[in-house]
């Protein structure tokens, strides 16, 4: 099976662009890598959409991201890091905007504390319909596990990370949480055996991503990663965690958001 013959929605990927703030974060500043670079990148894709990603380095600046959902258009939306400060009415003038989900980052920081998870979350989804996603070391997930599970929509990046705390991702997984079949240039396992293992557990919850441009990873992506989903999970299980997963959960957010909108004016 050829990549070429999937649908692809990139859930994870990064753009940066330097005429915008970039915030040293362990003392790394990334390289430039735009939106056409990103673009020309998967020119060889059918590429439907995808998920602009806040890295670390990009802490809370929201102008880059506009930026860049203007450029990348239809299909593309964001993932923000927001201060616990901001305002309903930012949130909604984000959403406008193409922006879907609230990021915290424990890996590398750059994103508000994690003390804020739990309110930030469920005020994020009440008044856009958004989802809150995480970069964790899946070691830390047992802690977490009792806020995670009850907030109402999350994912996790990078397949976890480690295998210290595959298990308790396994478990997320089977309670509805999303997990981003993302970075296997980062991990410490076998991403074939961790995929096989997540489809079986829940075969809605992975979503694919390029994790483009590969910031800090000790390998970076390519076209193997793509084909290794593909040769894992066989053309239907493809077909799902290249797309059709990550189609239907960030749509959910653009649906419930308009819900949300319609109530509060009372039609």
């Amino acid at each position: 099976m050829n990549i070429s013959e999937f649908n692809v929605f990139d859930a994870h990927f990064h753009i940066i662009d330097p005429r915008f703030p970039l915030v040293p974060n362990q003392g790394y500043l990334p390289e430039r890598y735009i939106s056409r670079d990103y673009l020309e990148r998967l020119e060889e894709y059918k590429l439907q959409g995808g998920a602009v990603v806040s890295g670390s380095f990009q802490a809370f600046d929201q102008d880059y991201l506009v930026n860049a959902l203007g450029r990348l258009g239809a299909g593309f939306v964001g993932v923000t890091q927001l201060p616990a400060t901001v305002s309903d009415d930012e949130i909604l003038e984000l959403d406008l905007m193409g922006v879907r989900g609230i990021r915290f980052n424990l890996v590398r920081g750059g994103s508000e504390s994690v003390r804020h998870l739990d309110t930030m979350a469920r005020r994020v989804h009440e008044v856009a319909g958004w989802h809150t996603e995480l970069y964790v070391d899946s070691s830390e997930l047992a802690g977490l596990e009792p806020v995670l599970r009850s907030l109402p929509a999350i994912s996790i990046d990078h397949l976890g990370v480690s295998c210290a705390g595959f298990p308790d991702l396994l478990r997320l997984a089977e309670t509805g949480a999303k997990v981003k079949a993302s970075g296997f240039g980062r991990v410490d396992f076998d991403v074939a055996t961790a995929l096989r293992d997540l489809y079986s557990a829940n075969p809605a919850s992975l979503m694919f991503g390029t994790d483009l441009p590969s910031t800090r990873a000790a390998r970076p992506y390519s076209e193997s990663d793509l084909q290794l989903v593909i040769n894992t999970l066989g053309d239907i299980g493809a077909k799902r965690v290249l797309y059709q997963n990550a189609v239907e959960f960030y749509r959910s957010g653009v649906q419930l958001a308009a819900h949300q909108q319609k109530r509060a004016s009372g039609h």
